[in-house]
This record gives structure tokens, sequence and C-alpha cells, in this order.
């Protein structure tokens, strides 16, 4: 192996990312969605988040005056959506009824989730640190749901097993093949 090293001019290399619809709401307007790279967990208890967004896009001035949202996982099939949702601005058209998705109504926020996403976590906004190109609204789950259709017929939900999508160096991906669990490593063998 090749102990030395080439560096690169300093740049977000951190890769993959999960690739997640935003939904956002002002009240009586019509919902929106954004698609953002850069977000993660930042807390187990209480459950939190962030998400950063570029302060000229529409969403922005939505969630920081809301101070509320709602993450939705993407999968495969929501892929194009995703896609979509991330070069196209809400200013000019209602990507709901133009992208056929349901807004679902949540239970602690205003903002609605997407129906057909598997999971909608839904937030309220805590911190807003100003970053550079992108803020981070650092918000708490209040709420998470799940659409029953990825239930099996005993009501387990198998998340890994949903077409999960990451986002990696402009492209998009599926998640993998399983190859550890927490813990494996130290794990005594039987």
């Amino acid at each position: 192996m090749n102990t030395e090293r080439e560096y690169w001019k300093a740049g977000n290399m951190l890769y993959p990312v999960p690739a997640v619809m935003i939904s956002c709401q002002r009240p009586g307007e019509t919902p929106n969605i954004i698609t953002i790279a850069w977000a993660g967990t930042v807390c187990s208890d209480p459950a939190m988040l962030s998400v950063s967004v570029r302060r000229e896009r529409y969403s922005y001035d939505i969630i920081k005056e809301t101070g509320e949202f709602v993450v939705n996982l993407t999968t495969k099939e929501l892929t194009r959506a995703a896609d979509y949702c991330g070069v196209k601005s809400g200013r000019d058209m209602d990507k709901f009824s133009v992208l056929h998705l349901t807004p679902s109504v949540s239970k602690t926020v205003d903002a609605p989730g997407i129906a057909e996403s598997p999971v909608s976590l839904e937030c309220r906004v805590k911190q807003i640190m100003e970053l550079g190109s992108h803020d981070m609204f650092l918000a708490e789950v209040t709420a998470v749901s799940v659409n029953p259709d990825y239930l099996d017929e005993d009501g387990k939900f198998h998340l890994n097993e949903l077409g999960l999508v990451a986002y990696s160096h402009g492209e998009y991906f599926t998640l993998g093949e399983k190859i550890g669990k927490f813990g494996y490593s130290v794990q005594k063998k039987k």
C-alpha cells in the first residue's frame, strides 16, 4: 500500500451522505420540498439532527420563519423526485403537484410530510448557525411517522431493506450489501 498522500484544495469529501427530501410550509401557502444532502444526526437524547441550506434557496426563508420542517427519507423509487426537488425552485411551482407526491398530515408541526416516503421526521428548529455558503438548522425531532406500506405482516419495519438512497460526489446510490453490525468486531464467537 502506498503510504504517501496527495493533497488537494480543502473541500468536503465526507461521503456518502443521505439524500433527504425536506418538506416545509408557511401557514396558508403551498408546501414545498427541497432536497438536502448536508443532513445528519447530532444527538440521540433528545433526538436532534441538522440540515444545512443555502440562504438563497426558497425553502431557507420558510424554515427560518416557521421554525419547523419534515425530513423525509428517500428511496430508489423517489430518487428522480429528490433530484428534481434539488434543482428546481418552489418559487416557480408546486413540487408536490408536479411530482404527484402526497402531503401527509404531521402530528407535531404544521409542515406536511411526504406520504410516499417510508419515514418522516418532524423537526422543530432550536438554533441556526451561520456557517458560510450554508446556514445549519439544528433541530429537535419531535415525532417520527412510518408509512404502514413498509411494515411486514407482523408489523416489523425493515428500514435497511427499503432501498434508501445516499449521495456521493454528485451521484445517487442505493445502500448495498450488509457487511457487519454495530459491535461485530468485538463480539464473542459462538
